[in-house]
């Protein structure tokens, strides 16, 4: 039973590869500051990184959770049109539907759940952030 869902789940995360690929070729370059630290960033070409594009500059307070995301909750839902239950990387950035979550993944723990992957950090992130933090994204060169 294990192996079948685990081959499931695995089937699931190829599927959507060339998708987010897709997506990566047309990103948006934008400019994150973690507590004032500037980092490189780009948003993919999808509903729900165009829907966080058209807000921008945007400032919010995140919220550490789990030693491994930092993650503020919208009110309301954003669009989406490609959730996958899948895996993360260090790095991405993902928005979680079912609490409106958008959430820097810093730490690894090779968890899967459902998400729509919305960017990607390209500069390295620290290993441990400790505590609530303030961001700010705006449009990058």
């Amino acid at each position: 039973m294990k192996r079948r869902i685990f081959l499931g789940a695995l089937a699931m995360a190829s599927a959507t590869a060339p998708l987010f690929a897709q997506q990566e070729k047309s990103a948006f370059p934008v400019e994150i500051k973690i507590s004032g630290k500037p980092y490189q960033a780009v948003l993919f070409d999808n509903a729900t990184g165009r829907a966080i594009r058209s807000q921008l500059p945007l400032k919010m307070k995140m919220a550490d959770l789990y030693g491994r995301e930092l993650c503020y909750r919208f009110r309301a839902p954003l669009p989406t049109d490609n959730v996958a239950y899948t895996r993360y990387e260090v790095g991405e950035i993902v928005y979680w539907p079912p609490r409106h979550s958008f959430v820097i993944m810093y730490a690894q723990n090779g968890e899967m759940f459902d998400m729509q992957k919305i960017g990607k950090i390209l500069s390295p992130l620290p290993t441990h952030l400790s505590g609530d933090v303030e961001i700010e994204i705006t449009a990058g060169n």
